[in-house]
């Protein structure tokens, strides 16, 4: 397999587009189309990283948080990016980064913390927006349902737990072909008035181009009219954070030791405890303040997440507990997630999960 035969498998669970505008994923370093003889899985790459990678003979690192993450200027060796980066290069070793991406899949960094947490039936905390958008094109009545057909085997008119969803309405469709023209029905050079459906369709954005190939394949005329609109319609299924509940109440000073021992954690920051029950638990790998106001909206009595500020705690405001156990530890099961998934879709392929040590905080 390829590095590009990889990559496709990891946007099955994590597709590129659904990452933040500001971040780097994907292909950062190597040639797409290079051999994979094997894959080692990290959350940072590192040197240590690598060496682990030119150890066990894998020329393919899967990496949570991307190494590159700002542009470089220079491969010098001054900074611990650039020996890195050289490192990779001058062994033959790809990186690829899935960050938010992953970050943002109801599969993904936020459901395994979920999972390790014991947290039920978990919701996306904050759903995404502007990732929805609605297709809206005309067929000739004959030819509607194939079309139709054709959009939902390309992915569109998926909305939650429900397939094949769209909405048609009937009238009448008029063109003139012009003189170059073949048209299916109707004559050159004549007003033809046609039976057509409308039909409309919502998808995910990062399906567009494989929406449009499969309406233009499937529709009988030669000019397609179809429409194309962004809605701001939350996408429930993509999003940041989780929030889901425990199978049983806790009191909050035992489930904060439980969550520091079931997370490895040094240490856990929290705002003041509000003597009552913890029941609903929300949950944000890796930095997640800007989240605090969701988690309450949610209801949550406690809320889950990493590099919080002193005047941050503050934001509880007594309407939950925050707790901040560390950026690595609220991400660190993210390996796990990751081997475990490629593991089981290339099962006869050499994936390893790395044993570098990544966490670049310590404490006494």
């Amino acid at each position: 397999m390829t590095v590009q035969d990889i990559a496709k498998i990891l946007e099955e669970l994590a597709p590129l587009p659904h990452a933040e505008g500001f971040d780097n994923v994907g292909l950062l370093v190597g040639d797409p189309n290079m051999t994979v003889q094997g894959i080692l899985v990290t959350l940072d790459t590192l040197e240590n990283v690598v060496d682990e990678a030119i150890e066990k003979k894998h020329n393919l690192i899967v990496s949570f948080h991307p190494i590159i993450f700002s542009g470089l200027k220079k491969l010098t060796g001054r900074t611990y990016v650039e020996r890195v980066v050289m490192k990779a290069i001058a062994n033959n070793i790809a990186i690829y980064s899935m960050h938010t991406a992953l970050d943002n899949s109801p599969m993904g960094v936020n459901a395994k913390i979920c999972e390790v947490l014991g947290i039920q039936n978990p919701k996306i905390l904050i759903p995404k927006t502007g990732s929805i958008r609605k297709l809206t094109t005309y067929a000739p009545l004959e030819d509607a349902e194939k079309v139709k057909s054709a959009l939902f085997k390309a992915g569109a008119g998926e909305i939650g737990k429900y397939s094949n969803c769209s909405f048609s309405t009937e009238g009448v469709g008029s063109f003139k072909a012009g003189t170059n023209a073949s048209p299916s029905v109707g004559e050159v050079g004549e007003l033809h008035l046609e039976k057509e459906v409308q039909i409309n369709v919502i998808y995910s954005f990062e399906k567009e181009s494989h929406l449009l190939k499969a309406l233009f394949a499937a529709h009988p005329y030669e000019e397609v009219a179809y429409e194309i609109v962004a809605l701001e319609n939350t996408n429930q299924d993509l999003g940041m954070g989780m929030v889901g509940e425990l199978q049983t109440e806790m009191e909050e000073q035992a489930f904060l030791k439980q969550l520091k021992k079931t997370m490895n954690a040094s240490v856990v920051r929290h705002s003041q405890l509000l003597g009552k029950k913890v029941k609903k638990v929300a949950v944000l790998g890796g930095s997640g303040a800007f989240a605090i106001s969701a988690a309450k909206k949610a209801k949550a009595d406690v809320f889950i997440t990493s590099d919080l500020k002193y005047h941050q705690f503050y934001e509880a405001e007594g309407q939950l507990v925050i707790a901040d156990i560390g950026h690595f530890e609220t991400e660190q099961f993210t390996k796990d997630l990751l081997v475990d998934y490629l593991t089981k879709k290339i099962p006869n392929f050499a994936v390893s999960l790395s044993e570098s040590i990544t966490n670049p905080i310590k404490y006494l």
